[in-house]
């Protein structure tokens, strides 16, 4: 049984609420001014118990620093890439401004003051609420239902609304233009295949030569491969091939025969095995060669402090500020030189990267970006566009919605329909439609037709008055007398 006791001072009186746990321990419901306060939090904290929510007021005292770091992130359960996205958007937007609040402190006030002043920052709508949405409301909701905090500070607070942009995707003359472009058979095999199977950049390079039959044209998509930062790797490694693809369902699509064709060809060219990637590391770019200068007195610039330096020299680096490739190189061959002479600390040994899977960023680099600019479009699509592209062209070209959604590996049809007219030519049987109504009944704003057909109006309105006059005088002649009878 609980019981309230009282403090007495020179000042006041307090009364303290105390009751036990479920494990028979004594614990502290607050402090109050009166009795009455303090009986009702010793019914409360008796009726939690009851009912199996007991809660500690300690624990609400810790910060959210302390919360999250030690209780909600290392225990929530999500992806890995997920983790990783949630860790920078929590140091760069969320701890600045609560890491130093107590969890029972935090109100829906801090949150709308937390969101005016990312705004006055000048951080987007979208990563505003995607921080508000995806973080705070998991972190406070976990925290409500362990009885850290006893109410929800996030919910029912609004951000800014996002508008949504239509959606630009390419057509298949801007593709053309773009894999023609490509450097090299291989990309082009790379890029035809994304178009061609809609497949995410994640599924398409943990394609291996088992997952096409290349008898029935069938590819199973069953897996995916994730990029991330060693520190964010379950074993500190750079990429981690998850069992399933994004969904959590596999999947299996029919590719055209040409795309099997020149797999097929493809594989066999390299002696690809069956456990084999189809694309890889093994072509990308060699490394660059080293820098030679001719004549490094000839190569002189004009530093920003006003001095002028030579290209490859130690002062033109530290000084000068200059780090182009010469400049980098002689201040590591510099290096390179003290260390061997042990006067300086020896760096950590560099890891060779054994994984094959191909880097996203890399390939952006080499080959999307240049065959991007060399086309010459008026924007700029990424490579997971070739995605969004072949869900565009399948439903412009009447393939089934539900179909669609099979094939992208969609979850709900409504995200399939947004690729919806999306191509400029999506809504021309509408207008076709459109015209064959209106067609009879248009209506010409043209001044020279409305001329032409007032001239032609007034021709017929000639010539009916020139017939009515020949009957007029034809009337006449019959009603006269004929005098040579009388």
């Amino acid at each position: 049984m609980g019981f309230v006791r009282t403090y007495k001072n020179k000042t006041a009186t307090r009364y303290q609420a105390l009751y036990k746990d479920a494990q028979g321990r004594q614990q502290s419901a607050g402090i109050y001014d009166t009795k009455k306060e303090a009986r009702r939090a010793l019914r409360e904290a008796e009726g939690r118990v009851i009912s199996g929510k007991p809660g500690d007021a300690r624990r609400g005292r810790q910060t959210f620093h302390a919360y999250v770091e030690k209780t909600w992130l290392p225990n929530h359960r999500m992806e890995a890439t997920t983790r990783q996205d949630y860790t920078y958007a929590i140091n760069a937007h969320v701890m600045p401004y609560f890491a130093n609040l107590k969890m029972s402190e935090i109100t829906s006030e801090h949150v709308r003051d937390w969101i005016t002043k990312l705004k006055r920052k000048g951080v987007s709508a979208h990563r505003i609420k995607y921080c508000k949405t995806a973080i705070l409301n998991s972190v406070f909701t976990t925290a409500l239902n362990d009885d850290v905090i006893v109410n929800h500070p996030s919910r029912g607070v609004k951000t800014d609304p996002i508008p949504e942009k239509p959606r630009a995707v390419i057509t298949a003359e801007q593709f053309s233009l773009i894999y023609n472009a490509l450097p090299d058979p291989v990309a082009k095999l790379l890029v035809e295949t994304d178009i061609e199977s809609g497949l995410r950049w994640g599924e398409l390079t943990e394609l291996r030569v088992k997952d096409l039959d290349f008898a029935t044209r069938i590819l199973t998509v069953s897996r995916a491969v994730v990029e991330l930062v060693p520190e964010h790797h379950p074993e500190g490694k750079r990429f981690l091939v998850k069992d399933y693809p994004k969904g959590k369902r596999s999947r299996r699509i029919k590719l055209s025969a040409q795309i099997v064709t020149k797999l097929k060809a493809y594989a066999e060219a390299e002696d690809l095995g069956p456990d084999d990637l189809f694309f890889s590391r093994r072509w990308e770019d060699p490394p660059k060669p080293r820098l030679e200068l001719a004549d490094p007195a000839s190569l002189t610039f004009t530093a920003p402090n006003g001095r002028t330096y030579t290209h490859g020299t130690i002062t033109a680096y530290n000084l000068g500020k200059c780090k182009c490739d010469r400049c980098r190189r002689a201040y590591a061959d510099y290096r390179a030189k003290r260390r061997a002479k042990g006067r300086d600390n020896p760096r950590k040994p560099r890891l060779v990267d054994t994984d094959p899977h191909l880097s996203a960023n890399w390939f952006r680099k080499h080959c999307w970006y240049p065959a991007r600019e060399a086309a010459g479009l008026d924007f700029k699509p990424r490579i997971h566009d070739l995605r969004h592209a072949h869900a565009s062209w399948l439903l412009a070209g009447g393939a089934d919605l539900q179909v669609v959604k099979e094939r992208l590996g969609h979850r709900k049809l409504s995200t399939t329909e947004r690729y919806l007219h999306t191509l400029p030519t999506a809504d021309e049987t509408a207008l076709e439609a459109l015209d064959k109504i209106r067609s009879p009944h248009t209506v010409q704003d043209s001044t020279p037709h409305l001329e032409q057909q007032l001239e032609e109006a007034q021709t017929k309105i000639a010539e009916l008055q020139a017939a009515l006059a020949d009957q007029l005088l034809a009337q006449n002649a019959n009603n006269r007398p004929n005098l040579r009878s009388v």
